[in-house]
């Protein structure tokens, strides 16, 4: 489906986040489908490492230098400035937006722009059941209040979904569209798959009798990475244990020094075959919006042992296509690594019924598909002059 624009001209998307490693890792496929499909599109967020490898996509990247991830008011209101600024320079027909943040300022924003169509992504709400009440309550009345500047909300997961909906975002506005990633990145069990898992085997110096157990994401407690260590300290000689995913200083939780069981591999280029590599996926992270790192396990075939939380739990469903585990308990982590750790029957099980599920439910492809009718559908509900070819 191309959307065209009044006279048949191009639309502009323009994408929100607050970062430009957003942009790249977890939204690079939609937009490469927006290029596909005809739309000028444009990626906005703080300046970063990311903005060449976005721009090699076919997205025009404008930097907002004042954007930073904690709210901090002297900076919001110059990083609102320049959005401002932006959103009049290049005037976009749809402004998208994603990360709790920018979510919030771009939906108000857009519409004070006069932007046509705003569409927001929640891709987890930023606080869980465990959290305090008091930020409970600022995160759904924050995300409540941005709703209503928006044409159309989507969600990730169906529990932001009912949550919201419970304080007054209208259902005729919103709908689940899950999560996904590129799945022809990573290789179904076969010859290839076994080029890539011994190229980075034999490079880390894993025997071939050893097996690898490794998680993914950025270096903070939150992910659960502590409960981590203890599990490998519990389980050491059993096998490897090693996290993948760069530091995050600027966030309060950062992990600084290294902790004692675990090996850091850093960022990593070549995820499709580091997954190749290992022979167990653990997350026990604390809060996902939808997780990421565990729709890639899934498509890589790995058998996994994920937190028992929303945004996790969408990724399968306990001892059919995963394990769950509490958060924060490193005991019960320890449990469920060591089930499979030392029964190979129950990995090739779960890891098998993870691919076809991924197959069946994590194309971001369709995703992407579903942000371009909302787009479309938002445009007839307005009665803009846009067009479908």
């Amino acid at each position: 489906m191309r959307l065209r624009g009044e006279d048949g001209r191009p639309l502009r998307v323009a994408h929100l986040t607050t970062v430009d490693m957003s942009l790249h890792l977890l939204l690079s496929t939609e937009l490469t489908v927006d290029v596909e499909h005809g739309l000028t599109t444009y990626g906005l967020s703080a300046p970063g490492p990311y903005r060449q490898r976005i721009e090699h996509l076919g997205v025009h990247h404008r930097p907002l230098p004042s954007l930073t991830r904690a709210w901090q008011p002297a900076a919001d209101l110059a990083a609102a400035r320049e959005l401002l600024s932006v959103l009049r320079e290049i005037r976009p027909d749809v402004l998208h937006t994603h990360n709790p943040k920018t979510g919030v300022l771009g939906r108000v924003l857009g519409r004070l722009a006069r932007v046509p169509v705003v569409v927001n992504t929640c891709h987890g709400l930023w606080a869980q059941a465990h959290d305090p009440l008091a930020k409970r309550l600022l995160v759904r009345g924050a995300e409540a209040f941005a709703a209503r500047f928006s044409h159309a909300e989507l969600y990730q997961n169906a529990e932001d979904h009912r949550t919201l909906a419970r304080w007054g975002v209208p259902a005729r506005r919103a709908r689940v569209v899950g999560n996904g990633v590129d799945l022809d990145r990573f290789p179904a069990p076969g010859p290839a798959r076994d080029a890539l898992r011994t190229a980075v085997r034999d490079r880390l110096g894993v025997r071939d009798d050893e097996l690898l157990v490794g998680g993914v994401g950025r270096r903070v407690a939150e992910k659960g990475i502590r409960e981590y260590a203890e599990a490998a300290r519990a389980l050491a000689g059993k096998a490897r244990f090693v996290w993948i995913g760069p530091d995050d200083p600027d966030k309060p939780d950062a992990l600084r020094v290294a902790e004692a069981g675990l090996e850091f591999l850093g960022s990593r280029d070549d995820m499709p075959a580091v997954y190749a590599a290992l022979d167990v996926f653990v997350l026990p992270s604390y809060r996902e919006g939808f997780s990421r790192s565990g729709m890639e396990a899934a498509a890589s075939g790995l058998p996994m042992v994920l937190s028992d939380i929303r945004g996790c739990r969408e990724i399968g469903t306990h001892d059919q296509h995963l394990l769950l585990a509490p958060a924060a308990d490193a005991a019960a982590l320890t449990g469920a690594l060591d089930r499979l750790l030392t029964e190979p029957a129950l990995r090739n099980r779960l890891g098998t019924a993870a691919r076809r599920r991924a197959l069946e439910q994590f194309d971001q492809r369709t995703v992407a598909r579903i942000s371009l009718e909302t787009y479309a559908a938002v445009a007839r509900r307005r009665g803009l002059p846009w067009t479908t070819d």
